[in-house]
């Protein structure tokens, strides 16, 4: 069995598309699905299957979240040795303790073209950067509800799906 984590974008936001966990666990129970467990109310899902094909995967929990919810949920998938190997390359890796609440990623739906990856370095600065490494975006941010660096903004820049979780998220959803 692969450990994986469905990391959902959009829901419990604000007080739109609210759903519980409960129901959110009763919508990940389908067959080749096992073990689900959510975390906090932002929409990260644990569970196990042994589907190796993450784009199969992708396609049957979004068919299924539609198909229960009445709207479609971007949902960004990751094995948890992904989420490690996202800890490993951490290219903030020099930034203090203290300051590590300051570090967001924003999970890809899939690596960006080589044409667009450089776009978000123009939009860094001393206060806010954000660096592209594979799947991933890392983004060091004293304020993110302010930041340029928004799901929204990745997205038209990237041209992909994304969904952004703080550090301590990460460290957490691996653990579990």
């Amino acid at each position: 069995m692969i450990r994986y984590v469905a990391l959902l974008r959009g829901i419990n936001v604000a007080g739109h598309k609210v759903v519980s966990m409960e129901d959110l666990r009763a919508h990940f129970a389908m067959p080749g699905i096992e073990n689900i467990v959510t975390y906090i109310q932002s929409g990260n899902v644990l569970f196990d299957s042994d589907e190796t094909n993450e784009t199969l995967l992708h396609q049957q929990i979004t068919t299924q979240l539609e198909k229960k919810l009445g709207y479609n949920v971007p949902v960004v998938i990751r094995m948890i040795l992904d989420l490690k190997k996202v800890i490993k390359n951490n290219p903030f890796g020099d930034i203090k303790t203290e300051e590590k609440s300051r570090l967001y990623v924003t999970f890809l739906s899939e690596v960006p073209s080589f044409d667009v990856r450089g776009s978000l370095g123009v939009y860094s600065n001393d206060a806010e950067y954000a660096r592209v490494v594979n799947r991933e975006v890392y983004i060091y941010s004293p304020n993110y509800g302010k930041t340029c660096f928004s799901n929204t903004f990745i997205e038209k820049k990237l041209r992909v799906s994304a969904t952004t979780r703080n550090w301590a998220t990460i460290h957490k959803l691996v653990e579990l």
